[in-house]
């Protein structure tokens, strides 16, 4: 799923904090948004293996939700708010599609790598491939309890979701380019630095 999409779930499911603690919300909102974008920082280094922990972020946030229920305080919740957008990130790279360059075309058998598990999760493709239609749908049904109930958050929320459908538009050509990109830069690296450029992009064709 986009990045922008784990960022509005993340930062939607924080939100439901002004249910209880309204004071917490705003925070709340925005830890767990940097949480859910945190896992990506991967991207070129190992991606969704370097910095995804779908077994062991889960039992991390549960953690430190129960530490912020008995020790209320905006550090706890923070913290756990960015827990949890990491462990739902990784949890949700398992729903969507493969690891690959163009995963529509289905053919990576890699979601999400599992440490606990020590291999790679299978996609189930529930959001076919990041930036494919559903994928903005479940952004759009995420920003709705941010927009809501955490004052000052609709703009933020609404330019996300400008950048989430400017992407979506844009993804397949994205695709096209950077596999383009790929073929007229990769051999001409040094041999120090290909082995550095992720497999997706060396086999884009």
């Amino acid at each position: 799923m986009m990045a922008t999409t784990h960022v509005l779930v993340a930062a939607g499911v924080a939100s439901l904090t002004a249910l209880v603690a309204p004071e917490y919300a705003p925070a709340a909102a925005a830890a767990a948004g940097l949480g859910g974008l945190f896992p990506d920082l991967d991207i070129y280094a190992g991606h969704r293996r370097t910095l995804h922990f779908p077994v062991y972020a889960s039992g991390t946030a549960l953690a430190a939700l129960a530490l912020a229920v008995t020790t209320t305080s905006a550090v706890t919740v923070a913290v756990a708010a960015f827990l949890v957008g990491a462990a739902l990130h990784a949890a949700m790279d398992a729903l969507g599609g493969g690891l690959e360059l163009r995963p529509w075309e289905g053919r990576s058998e890699r979601a999400v790598y599992s440490h606990y598990h020590g291999r790679w999760l299978s996609p189930r493709r529930w959001v076919r491939y990041d930036g494919a239609p559903e994928d903005l749908l479940v952004a759009a049904m995420a920003a709705v309890p941010t927009a809501l109930l955490v004052d000052g958050a609709l703009p933020v929320v609404a330019a996300i979701l400008g950048v989430s459908t400017v992407y979506v538009t844009l993804r397949r050509r994205l695709a096209a380019l950077w596999a383009r990109l790929a073929d007229a830069l990769v051999p001409r690296l040094p041999p120090t630095l290909k082995h550095r450029v992720p497999e997706r992009f060396v086999d884009a064709d």
